[in-house]
């Protein structure tokens, strides 16, 4: 039951956390066009403050469940005799897991502060800058998030 419960876990963590990019990717930043730069820098400083907070959560939730979730079946194997291989579609999710969660930490703890700092400033094109840079990462960060969930799905 517990297994269940952290396999849950970690789905859900995922959802939100890959969801949530592609909804703020795809649909709130072209939504923002129509917005004058300081009001729109205003605004995705705040729904990404909001949203990068509930992120960190979810990385946590999902390294840490995927942690145990692999040593548990590495442990189950090891008791009954057996040697643990792990399967090549987790290998490559753990890597792409512990990636993902690298440049997270960069946008949340390099990029979003540059963000906050010039939106605070009312520096607007230091802003639209450091707004570029963390599109960017999270471009990247949403395409290994799909290739991830490709991989599981797929492997």
């Amino acid at each position: 039951m517990f297994y269940s419960i952290l396999k849950l876990a970690h789905l859900l963590a995922i959802v939100l956390w890959v969801g949530g990019m592609i909804f703020a990717h795809c649909f709130l930043r072209p939504s923002l066009g129509a917005l004058e730069a300081p009001h729109r820098l205003r605004l995705m400083q705040d729904v990404l403050g909001r949203f990068f907070s509930a992120v960190l959560g979810a990385v946590i939730v999902v390294l840490a469940s995927g942690a145990w979730m692999i040593g548990r079946t590495a442990r189950q194997v090891a008791e009954t005799g057996g040697s643990f291989q792990m399967p090549h579609a987790w290998i490559t999710m753990a890597i792409l897991g512990v990636v993902m969660a690298a440049i997270f930490g960069h946008i949340r703890f390099a990029l979003y502060p540059r963000l906050d700092r010039a939106v605070q400033a009312a520096q607007w094109s230091d802003g639209a800058n450091a707004m570029a840079a963390i599109r960017k990462w999270v471009t990247v960060n949403l395409a290994l998030g799909v290739l991830t969930i490709a991989v599981i799905m797929l492997g």
